[in-house]
């Protein structure tokens, strides 16, 4: 289902006035597009060079189509509810809120950082926002969607019991959600900020009760012993299990990175060997692509694999920002095979075994050694530098037997990651909203609970519509990638903007707990540091920008 194709005849007025907004907003994606292209790529073909002296072009046109998108799928979500009929009067206010804010921000500036707005002059488009907000049902919107009166009555309906809907149509995936929340809250949340404190790895019983539920293997196939339900079940068990500690709910990213590349480009020995393995548990993946100099930038990588005389390989190079290494069973390592192949052609992708570290002896194999990266947040497996020297990898390590195709290989990844990486930022702006919640039902100022304060209460409408607006465009990417649709900057989107409101509702929610939020003690200041690394991680902010606004201009010249 799209806005665009949707029977308004069949709707009430407030639902048709959306729709028809959400058409609004994609008829200015689309002329957005068309303008920036013409501007920087008049002759169809965006070169790297005008691509990266008009940063601030491409990537405004990425936000513009991703708060654009993000409406076209709310009104989907909305749609879709009334028509089961399950449209409650919260889903409706919460969609009338993010509409306004949207909508105003696609007319007048969208943030694309704290101090970085984007606005419709910059790119040409001063007669197409004026033409929006001159659509009848989005100057409606404009007006009245995002009012202190539906803010006021958002947060009355959330204090009398009431909350998003969060059902999908599918039964198994709201069991799916049933059964992770209960999980969560038993055993994740409770444990969450004392593990955090102490920096500590998530208890292995707590890795084991995971496997056993499945989640290493949510997208194996069954046939390797997965459970084959696909990203939109991933989006789920991700987003319910960060809404707890985004630790738990990262635990399966490696796993999911190292199932997709086997299951994309292995050979048969290689899924037969390490999918099974992979899906149950008992071998836990780390990956290991970013250098200390590259950074995003992988054509430039030095790590090199040396192929011997009888077959096997040697790496040597340093690599950094590598999560879980130690405990981990398998890497899946990126580095130079043809030292004279230029840029990404000379790289391949290999399936490394190694033993499992201990906290007195983290890197027992020889030619591999680490140290631990101290960081602010996201905590519960550890970061690393790693050192390879001279490390054998077996003849079969290979992926899929190929040489010179790994930045190929993990380019095919990239989409279920960034989709994982929103369902994570999902979780995470949940909890800092219902930390902030509690916090201004307890904390009473004036003899008055603090979310009775418009400027609070207004925070805490607005981080209840966002999450709407990132959850709707992110398990939209989800359902796009089950249907084996090409969904990059689809996906690019859902991290891009689920990453930002992740982190405007923690610190949004550290405001509301005031001093007390900068305090250790209060799990505010863990969310806060969690959420932070959501912009950096699986593509920064603005690499997502770009790859987002290139690709909406390639497909446009198409």
């Amino acid at each position: 289902m799209s806005a665009a194709s949707i029977d308004l005849d069949k709707l009430d007025p407030q639902l048709r006035s959306v729709v028809e907004a959400a058409n609004g907003a994609a008829t200015f994606r689309m002329r957005a597009i068309r303008a920036v292209s013409n501007q920087l790529a008049p002759e169809g073909v965006l070169e790297s060079k005008v691509a990266n002296r008009c940063q601030r072009e491409v990537h405004g046109l990425a936000w513009i189509a991703t708060v654009a998108e993000s409406l076209v799928q709310v009104a989907d979500w909305a749609v879709g509810l009334h028509s089961r009929g399950e449209l409650t009067a919260f889903d409706r206010l919460s969609v009338q809120i993010v509409f306004g804010e949207y909508l105003n921000q696609l007319v007048h500036g969208i943030p694309m950082s704290q101090n970085e707005i984007v606005r419709p002059a910059e790119l040409g488009l001063e007669a197409c926002a004026a033409e929006l907000s001159s659509v009848p049902a989005v100057a409606e919107l404009l007006k009245h969607g995002n009012s202190r009166d539906n803010r006021e009555r958002l947060i009355a309906a959330y204090r009398e019991g009431d909350t998003l809907s969060e059902r999908l149509g599918d039964e198994t995936l709201d069991l799916i959600r049933e059964q992770y929340r209960r999980f969560t809250l038993e055993r994740i949340t409770p444990n969450a900020h004392a593990w955090h404190l102490k920096d500590e790895l998530i208890p292995d019983g707590i890795i084991a009760e995971l496997a056993e539920m499945g989640t290493f293997g949510v997208c194996i196939s069954p046939e390797h012993g997965g459970l084959g339900l696909g990203k939109s079940a991933m989006c789920v068990i991700t987003e319910e299990l960060s809404r707890g500690w985004i630790a738990a709910g990262s635990l399966g990213t490696r796993s999911e990175i190292a199932g997709e590349l086997i299951t994309i480009a292995g050979s048969a020995a290689q899924k037969e060997q390490w999918l099974p393995a992979i899906a149950c548990g008992s071998v836990l993946p780390t990956a290991v692509f970013t250098e200390p100099d590259t950074g995003s930038d992988l054509a430039g990588l030095k790590t090199r694999a040396t192929k011997t005389a009888d077959g096997t390989w040697r790496l040597t190079g340093n690599k950094t920002w590598i999560t879980h290494a130690s405990r981990s069973d398998l890497m899946t390592v990126l580095a130079r095979s043809d030292p004279s192949a230029p840029g990404y052609k000379g790289l391949s992708m290999f399936l490394v075994p190694k033993t499992r570290g201990t906290e007195g002896d983290p890197f027992p194999d020889e030619g591999l050694s680490g140290g631990e990266i101290p960081v602010l947040g996201y905590r519960g497996m550890r970061e690393y530098e790693l050192s390879l020297n001279d490390l054998p990898v077996p003849a079969e390590g290979l992926l899929g037997d190929v040489e010179g195709a790994g930045f190929k290989q993990l380019m095919q990844t990239f989409e279920g990651a960034r989709i994982q990486t929103a369902a994570r930022a999902l979780g995470v702006a949940w909890r800092a909203f219902e930390l902030g919640w509690r916090y201004s039902e307890e904390r009473k100022q004036f003899g008055e609970p603090l979310n009775r304060f418009p400027r609070v209460s207004d925070k805490l409408a607005l981080m209840i519509a966002e999450i709407l607006a990132a959850r709707s465009i992110t398990y939209y990417a989800a359902q796009q990638k089950d249907l084996e649709r090409r969904c990059d900057v689809e996906a690019g989107m859902a991290k891009l903007l689920a990453a930002r409101i992740a982190w405007t509702n923690a610190d949004n929610s550290l405001q509301i707990h005031g001093g007390n939020g900068y305090a250790l003690e209060y799990e505010i200041s863990r969310v806060l540091c969690d959420a932070r690394i959501l912009n950096i991680f699986e593509g920064a902010a603005e690499i997502q920008a770009h790859v987002i606004g290139r690709g909406l201009m390639s497909k446009s010249s198409n």
